[in-house]
C-alpha cells in the first residue's frame, strides 16, 4: 500500500487551474481500482492518496502523471506502508 503525499508549490490559485483535470487524474486512479481513497489536506495545503495494487514504480509513475504535479503546482511524495495491525474494517488493506 502507498501514501501519495501532494503539497502544493504555487498558490492556490495557481492550483486551481489545474483542479479539473487533476479530479479526471483522481477518478482514473479509482476506476482502475488502485485508489481506495483521496483527499484534501487541511488546511487546504495539499492532498493525501491511498493506492494498492500496485509497484513502487507504477506509483510514482501515477503520482508523476497527476496535472498537479506534472504542471509544476504540486510535488508528490510516494510513501510505501506494510499494515501489520488493522481495525477489521480494513482488513482489505493488508493484502493490497
Amino acid at each position: 500500500m502507498f501514501l501519495i503525499l501532494l503539497s502544493y508549490t504555487k498558490p492556490l490559485d495557481e492550483v486551481d487551474l489545474w483542479l479539473d483535470d487533476h479530479k479526471a487524474w483522481v477518478k482514473q486512479g479509482f476506476d482502475d481500482g488502485v485508489f481506495v481513497l483521496a483527499g484534501g489536506q487541511s488546511p487546504r495545503v495539499g492532498g493525501v492518496v491511498i493506492a494498492i495494487g500496485e509497484t513502487r514504480e507504477q506509483v510514482e509513475s501515477r503520482a508523476a502523471r497527476d496535472p498537479f504535479v506534472h504542471k509544476g503546482v504540486a510535488a508528490a511524495q510516494v510513501i510505501e506502508v506494510r499494515p501489520s495491525t488493522l481495525d477489521a474494517r480494513l482488513k482489505f488493506l493488508h493484502a493490497g
